[in-house]
C-alpha cells in the first residue's frame, strides 16, 4: 500500500514540544514518519504513513491547546 503524505499548519514554537507531540502521535500512529518543520513560518507538522485520521491528530493538538489545520 502506497504511503500517505499529510501536512498540518501549526502553532508549535518550541522543538521540546514539537518532541512531546511526536511522542504522543507516535504512539497513535507507531508506523508513521512524524517531524516538524519549525524554521517554517506555518510551523509544518508532517505526517507519512498508510492510514492517517487527520481528524485524530488535529484533536490531539487542539486537547493541548495548540492550533492545527490542514496545509492546503
Amino acid at each position: 500500500m502506497k504511503p500517505i503524505v499529510e501536512v498540518f499548519k501549526t502553532n508549535v514554537q518550541h522543538p521540546e514540544l514539537a518532541e512531546q507531540i511526536i511522542s504522543i502521535l507516535r504512539r497513535r500512529l507507531p508506523v508513521s514518519r512524524i517531524n516538524f518543520d519549525l524554521e517554517d513560518c506555518d510551523k509544518i507538522l508532517r505526517v507519512e504513513g498508510v492510514q492517517i485520521c487527520v481528524e485524530t491528530i488535529i484533536e490531539i493538538l487542539s486537547s493541548r491547546g495548540l492550533a492545527c489545520e490542514v496545509l492546503t
